[in-house]
This record gives C-alpha cells, structure tokens and sequence, in this order.
C-alpha cells in the first residue's frame, strides 16, 4: 500500500458510509486533490519548514560544506518559478530558500508606489507577500502533480502496469516546492508591540524565520545607507522577545529568529543606554560614544552629561538630536550587538557589512565564537555591492603581498573592461565563484541570499526585449531571445496556460461535471503546438 492508496481507500469508505448521495464522488479524484493541497494553513506551513530550517542548521554545524542558500523573490510567480527551476535543473529543493525582502516589498509592492527602504510601506504588505508566494509554491506542487496524474492515466490506459507502479511511485515520493522563507520584519515596524503582531501575522502567513535588526524604527534606514541609527541593547532585546512570544502563541516552539546588527555602518544612536553599574551592558553600549572630558563649571544649559571613573563625559550631540559614536567602533558594536543577540533567543546572526570580504566577517565571528561557539550568520550577498570591483581589488592586494609584478594594473580602474582577460580578473572571478563556499568554511555563513537578485533580472530581461522588440528586430527579439529557448530549455512557462492552472481547472470541471464539463485543453488550444 502506498500514501495515495491509502487515501483513496479512506475516501472509498467514507463515500460508502455516506450512502447514494455520494455516488457522483470519485475517491480517487478526492484523493488527488488532497495530495494537491498538502498545506491547509499558513501555521502548517510555518512548522513544517520550521523543522526544516532547525535540520538544516544542526547538519551545518556538523559540516560548514553544507550551507544553505535563497534569492530574494517579490512577487508569488517569481518564487514559483525559482523553486520550479531548482527542481529542474538541480532535482531537489533542498537546502533552498526563499528571501523575502523589505527592501523589495518597499519598492515594488507598497500601494504608495516605489518607497525607499525605510519602512514607510503598509507593515501588512509583508505578510501580504509570505501568503502569496506559498499560494503560488502550492499551485506549483498542484500543476506538477497533475502532470504525474496525466501519466499514470496514461500508463494505466495502455496496460503498462510497470510505468504505472513507477509514475504512482513519483507521486508518493513527491517533493513539494514549498521551502522556508526567511522573512524581513526590517527593524519591527514601532513598539516591541507592534513587532509583536505583525510577527504573529507573519507567522501565520507561514513564516518560520523572521529577521530583525537593531535600527530604530521611525529613522529606519537601508542597510547599505548612509544615515543607520541603532537603537541600545535593552530596545532590541524586547523586539526579539516580542517574536520568540509570537511564534510560541501560535505553537511553533522552533521558530527562528534572525538578529541582525547594522552597527558596522551605522556611526548614530537616537539614545544612551540606561546602565546601573560599571561594565553592564548599557555602559557597554554608552562606552562606544564619541565623547569629551568636561568640568561641571563647563557644562552647558541642557547639556547631558555621563559619569564614568569620576570622570564627567559630554556625548557630542548632533543638531538631529543623535548621538553619534567613535569611528573606528563598529566591529566591536557588531560583536557586542551579536554575542548579546545570541544570549537573549536569537537563532541566527546577520552582519551587514559594506563589501563582501571573507576574512572581514571571519575575523568579526572568531571573536563571537570565542563566546558562543555555534553561532552563524545569515549573509547578504549584496547586489549593493561592486562585486567585479571588490574582488579585483582583493585579487591586486593579495598579488601585491606575494610580491607579483601588479605595475599593468591602476587598483582604482580595475572595474575597465579592459583587464577582463587578465589574469588577475581570472582570479578574482575564482574568488567570486567559491564566495560561498569559503564564507561558509571560513566564517560561519549558514546561509547566503542574495537580497535583491530578481528585481535585476526582471529589469536586464525587460530591457534585452524592449531593445529590440522597439527596435529593428520586432517580433524576432521576443521568438529568439524568450520564446525559442523557453521551448527548447523546457521552461515550464512556455505553456502559460497549463502554468496558470487551465489544465487543472479541466480536471475538477470534469470531476464536478463528468462528461458534461465544458473543457478548454481540447484539440483547438494552440498550447497544443507546444506539446
């Protein structure tokens, strides 16, 4: 017996229970539509992937070459047709998230129009996104499992009985395309309160990983922005309370908290941290602040004024009314903010740091390991950054200290195509290609996304078929350069009918109706030019 029989025999009794009136039920066609919607709810959804995450991250930490990855997605179709490509090229979908980013969602989906990352989009937009892209990952498994249904018709029709154990093997061995989305919260959207319900909504939605980072919310900032003000320890702490409490309300007990530091960049904070005694943590956080030895005489009319050895410090204040810290702090901020991260329920660290340079985020986490040995990061592979830049920066210095002849470059022109065929652009293509890989050896990276990789795709597709669809090309540039390799790379979205579910609605027009469904898959449908 098998998961699929075993349903369609529950069914059968049932239906036999139930008498005449039941007589149009077909219990294997209920039985395929239960396999078809797996995840009744959001809550399922959320713990299900919970647990996947929670396995992901113990094989991490028995083996570094096991990291986990995700591209940010903003719409339920882009998610669908990432997971979709992922199973088709690459047979599994494990080990394979989804980002779910506020910057995009600030951008593309707010009903303002296009915002800047500084959470001034409707909170709701976010749980808004979790939902819909688990609607289109269910439809996904849906389409794909009718596909399997087609097949085992089809087999069983030509007496195959061989074809038809192998193809019902499939459907109880299914894979779904429903994988964990890491969620941003952004920095909690106000009150730990409000972080508090818009986590239970996220939740709800299906979230199993909310990140969060210590910004203040009403001056909340980009991550690879000028202007980040962070908020002290004891603020940050509530917030991560208030999600740990959201996901224990609604019973999922291993959901994961990602505690994200700005500190790296951010030079501002909007307060000083209360402190009762020398060395807690809000002298801690006080004793990074930009500061001057005063006199009581020299004390000005509103001045505030901290007391630490006897001695009188005046945080210099800005006309914001921010304070703002030493240079030279944010490493060790961003050790402080993640070891403290870590000892109040975070799961999970993120480090947003301004290039994406291995043996700097390494260095941060060696001194976050000596605390909490298992701690790893979520890292963002920025498309904020120059990347070809960067690591051709790095290859020229790492040349450089080996005592190679580095004369034929300009390190400050290293972007020019005309050190492409270099060998130090090699190198540095090398380097970028095993990023991962050595991030995740070298530096505790768990997981690696990239934030905002489709909101670029869509714009460089857009622009390839614009440039010559308008142009001299017409219809060619839409035949060669979409829909040629659609057919011929077996992109499910060649037959955009079947995507959006034609097929299906056939299906159960036919299981409500019988023969008198009135179908749209019949010889006249032109997707057929496409079988």
């Amino acid at each position: 017996m098998t998961r699929y029989q075993d349903d369609i025999d529950a069914i059968r009794a049932l239906k036999d229970a139930q008498g005449s009136p039941w007589n149009a039920i077909d219990p294997e066609a209920a039985a395929r539509m239960r396999a078809q919607n797996r995840f009744r709810t959001g809550l399922e959804i959320a713990q299900y992937t919970a647990d996947i995450m929670r396995r992901d991250m113990a094989e991490y930490d028995a083996d570094s070459s096991v990291y986990t990855q995700s591209l940010g997605v903003w719409h339920g179709f882009i998610g669908q047709q990432k997971l979709i490509s992922i199973k088709k090229h690459l047979k599994t979908t494990n080990k394979r998230y989804l980002y779910l980013s506020g910057w995009m969602v600030a951008a593309l989906r707010s009903e303002f129009g296009p915002l800047p990352d500084q959470s001034m989009h409707e909170k709701t937009a976010v749980p808004a996104l979790i939902e819909e892209l688990y609607t289109f990952l269910r439809q996904a498994d849906a389409r794909e499992l009718d596909l399997l249904f087609a097949q085992l018709d089809a087999a069983r029709a030509a007496g195959d009985e061989t074809a038809a154990e192998f193809v019902q093997s499939q459907i109880d061995d299914y894979e779904t395309h429903v994988v964990p989305i890491i969620a941003d919260i952004d920095a909690g959207f106000g009150n730990p309160e409000a972080t508090y319900l818009l986590a239970k909504k996220m939740i709800e939605a299906g979230a199993c990983a909310i990140q969060i980072e210590n910004q203040v919310s009403d001056e909340k900032q980009c991550g690879h922005q000028d202007g980040k003000v962070t908020v002290p320890h004891e603020d940050f702490i509530a917030k991560l309370n208030a999600v740990r409490y959201a996901f224990l309300e609604l019973g999922i007990e291993n959901g994961i908290i990602v505690a994200r530091t700005d500190s790296l960049g951010a030079g501002l904070t909007q307060k000083l941290a209360v402190t009762h005694e020398p060395g807690d943590l809000g002298d801690q956080y006080n004793s990074f602040l930009d500061v001057e030895e005063i006199s009581e005489a020299e004390l000005g009319n509103g001045d505030v004024v901290i007391k630490r050895d006897g001695a009188l410090l005046r945080p210099k204040r800005l006309a914001s009314n921010l304070y703002q810290f030493r240079p030279g702090t944010g490493e060790a901020r961003v050790v402080l903010d993640c070891i403290t991260s870590l000892r109040n329920g975070a799961d999970l660290l993120w480090i947003e740091t301004e290039k994406p340079h291995v043996e700097q985020i390494a260095g941060m986490v060696d001194a976050i390991r000596a605390e909490i040995p298992n701690a790893k990061l979520v890292y963002n592979n920025s498309p904020s950054f120059n990347w070809t830049l960067s690591f051709r920066q790095q290859a020229y210095d790492l040349l450089a200290e080996q005592g190679e002849d580095v004369s034929a470059y300009d390190r400050g022109a290293l972007m020019s195509v005309e050190y492409d065929e270099t060998e130090l652009a090699r190198l540095a293509d090398e380097k970028i290609r095993t990023f991962q890989r050595d991030g995740s050896a070298r530096a505790g990276i768990f997981h690696h996304l990239i934030t905002l990789p489709t909101y670029h795709t869509a714009a460089l597709s857009t622009d390839d078929l614009a440039k010559g669809y308008f142009g001299d090309e017409g219809m060619l540039a839409y035949v060669r350069g979409v829909q040629r390799r659609e057919i011929r790379g077996g992109i499910a979205t060649v037959k955009h009918q079947n995507m959006a579910g034609s097929d299906l609605g056939d299906n159960h027009k036919e299981y409500f109706a019988g023969d008198a469904a009135l179908k749209a898959g019949g010889q006249h449908n032109t997707m057929n030019q496409f079988s």
